[in-house]
């Protein structure tokens, strides 16, 4: 088990330093504003349409459950980017979370996006968790190439699985990470605690 990660953190990135902190009810107009700026086809990273308030209420309401744990990345006092890791203690999947992730079009390729999805995994792992999922559409090369660099795999795709707001459907790919894997064949070559640091 990975240590639980303190916040709020800095991180250096090529744009200056990021503060990651965890998302909470005082953050709603925040991740509204940012999610309202995206574009649309962004908003695919997401099952739910977060610039919609009615759902962005929902999150967060799934969030002071403890059902989601959300991080944000900020800089200048917006949010440029968030995160979620989702998972079902009560489903047959309890060891499985699904992470969530995108980044404003400004910062992206600077680093902001492999910080926050870095923190997010290191969330995922304090979590317990063992494996963890992460889906977009197939067109997200830059997205793909960033979680195939952390590990993930392609494992599916699901075609016609998202309709974007023009009604164009749009295929799906999956990609997982096999943690207890990873960190079993760490551990094996004398490399306790890799995974995540």
């Amino acid at each position: 088990m990975s240590e639980a990660r303190s916040y709020p953190r800095i991180v250096a990135t090529d744009v200056g330093d990021i503060e990651f902190r965890l998302m909470s009810r005082a953050d709603e107009a925040a991740v509204l504003a940012f999610a309202r700026a995206l574009p649309s086809h962004d908003l695919l990273f997401l099952p739910r349409n977060i610039s919609e308030p009615k759902v962005l209420s929902a999150w967060i309401a799934e969030i002071e459950r403890g059902q989601i744990t959300s991080l944000l990345a900020i800089k200048g006092g917006e949010v440029v980017g968030c995160s979620a890791v989702v998972r079902d203690p009560h489903s047959w999947s309890p060891h499985v979370g699904e992470i969530r992730m995108v980044v404003s079009p400004g910062v992206r390729g600077q680093g902001v996006g492999r910080a926050l999805s870095q923190e997010t995994f290191a969330l995922a792992l304090a979590a317990g968790l063992e494996k963890l999922t992460v889906q977009m559409t197939v067109d997200q090369r830059g997205a793909i190439a960033l979680f195939e660099s952390l590990g993930f795999r392609a494992e599916g795709l699901l075609r016609d699985q998202v309709r974007d707001v023009d009604g164009k459907t749009h295929d799906i790919v999956v990609f997982g990470h096999d943690v207890a894997r990873v960190r079993a064949q760490l551990e094996a070559y004398g490399v306790p605690g890799a995974v995540g640091d």
